[in-house]
């Protein structure tokens, strides 16, 4: 077991008995009554949030305080998990719990990615360089898609937590959504140019491509399922994209099959072709995948309006869909309202990320079109792809206050 000095220990029993007040305080038990109404399929008051993945170094980095290395992983996410409560103020749930899950991996493709990170410490922009040049001739190469656990360093881990915290917050094994991903990890094999012109130039080869991946994902599920590696993703527990799975839809206790879980699918390298094309490259290939789930979530950044009425539509599974500014809103709006999908609104970023001071007055008109448009739909929002807020904590606190007078003033059930 790693050692973890006195000191840092202390820190970490600290940072644990504050999440464990969060997570017992009258707040979150409001919170909470939130996510339960959208599990039951309510249309009461949405959740607002800030997500902060893209800045990390601006709301977690400067406030650890522990000195040695694993010490410092678990002390980023106990501040990870108090961010919501902290300095924002927004509408994350904290769990009375430490949750980690199996440490698990799955790759679609046998072949790595080459990736350039642009310079500096916080960049995110970065330029694939293909590894796979004309995928006709070179398809053979993205065999050998792999998945596998860990046991021993999932055992390890849990150990070491239960021994620092586990009095103060038990240790909780909790699963994510199942995984689906197909173009996002061909498109890092060969570049997003290259990608669509092999629908046009080779579509067997892109054919190919997408059933040894779908291959590799049937094959994985079988894997969770025999080794028992599967849990419950129910109520507090992650979604993909930042999200919670609350449903009372699946089960909360045991689960034996992936058809009792969350799955998440998404193409967003798919959103500059026509629909027909995403149905014939995409959608078969996905629809086999949503058979393996028990309840979906779908979408990323890509349009999901103009692939609705043939396709995503025809999926019952489907609970929660991403809603990016880059859809016709109000047309989502109509295609949600009175279903069981929750319109998962993901706003336009620039509103934080622009230098100076938050217009208040352009924050709040663009909030009433949002909230227009998700009237009578289950409505959740999550302000994602924020690259920074300046290191202003209460930048990001106003935020979300305008975002809920908005919803108070313009969303109806």
């Amino acid at each position: 077991m790693e050692f973890i000095s006195a000191q840092d220990r202390k820190l970490l029993r600290r940072q644990a008995q504050i999440k464990l007040d969060y997570a017992n305080s009258p707040q979150n038990d409001s919170i909470l009554k939130k996510w339960r109404a959208q599990a039951e399929g309510r249309r009461e008051a949405p959740t607002v949030r800030l997500l902060f993945c893209n800045f990390i170094h601006e709301v977690i980095t400067p406030r650890l305080k522990c000195t040695g290395e694993q010490a410092r992983r678990i002390e980023a996410a106990l501040l990870v998990t108090m961010v919501g409560r902290e300095l924002f103020d927004d509408d994350t749930p904290v769990s009375p719990t430490f949750d980690m899950t199996w440490n698990t991996h799955i790759r679609p493709f046998g072949l790595k990615a080459s990736i350039t990170r642009a310079a500096g410490p916080h960049a995110q922009g970065f330029h694939i360089d293909p590894v796979i040049l004309d995928l006709a001739a070179e398809v053979d190469k993205l065999r050998g898609g792999s998945f596998g656990v860990d046991r021993e360093e999932t055992v390890r881990q849990r150990e070491l937590l239960e021994d620092v915290l586990g009095d103060i917050l038990p240790v909780r094994m909790v699963m994510g959504s199942l995984p689906g991903g197909i173009t996002n990890p061909l498109v890092h094999l060969m570049g997003m140019e290259a990608y669509y012109m092999a629908m046009y130039d080779c579509p067997d080869a892109v054919h190919e491509a997408m059933e040894m991946a779908t291959q590799v994902y049937e094959r994985y599920y079988d894997f969770l399922e025999k080794e028992q590696l599967l849990l419950p993703t129910s109520g507090l527990t992650p979604l993909s994209q930042e999200s919670f799975a609350f449903t009372d839809e699946l089960p909360s206790d045991k689960v034996t099959r992936t058809t009792e879980c969350w799955g998440f699918l998404e193409s967003q390298e798919t959103t500059a072709v026509s629909a027909d094309t995403f149905g014939e490259f995409v959608f078969p290939y996905q629809q086999r995948l949503v058979d393996r789930f028990g309840l979906l979530s779908y979408g990323c950044c890509e349009r999901v309006d103009a692939i609705w009425p043939k396709y995503l539509s025809m999926w019952p599974k489907l609970r929660k869909l991403s809603v990016s500014p880059f859809n016709n809103e109000p047309r989502i709006g109509e295609f949600l309202r009175g279903s069981r999908v929750v319109y998962y609104c993901k706003p336009r970023a620039e509103f934080v990320t622009c230098d100076g001071p938050l217009n208040d007055e352009a924050i709040t008109a663009y909030f009433k079109g949002v909230c227009k448009a998700a009237s009578g739909c289950i409505f959740e929002i999550a302000q994602r792809e924020v690259g920074t807020i300046f290191g202003d904590f209460e930048r990001g606190r106003h935020y979300v206050r305008l975002a809920r007078e908005a919803v108070d003033s313009y969303w109806r059930p």
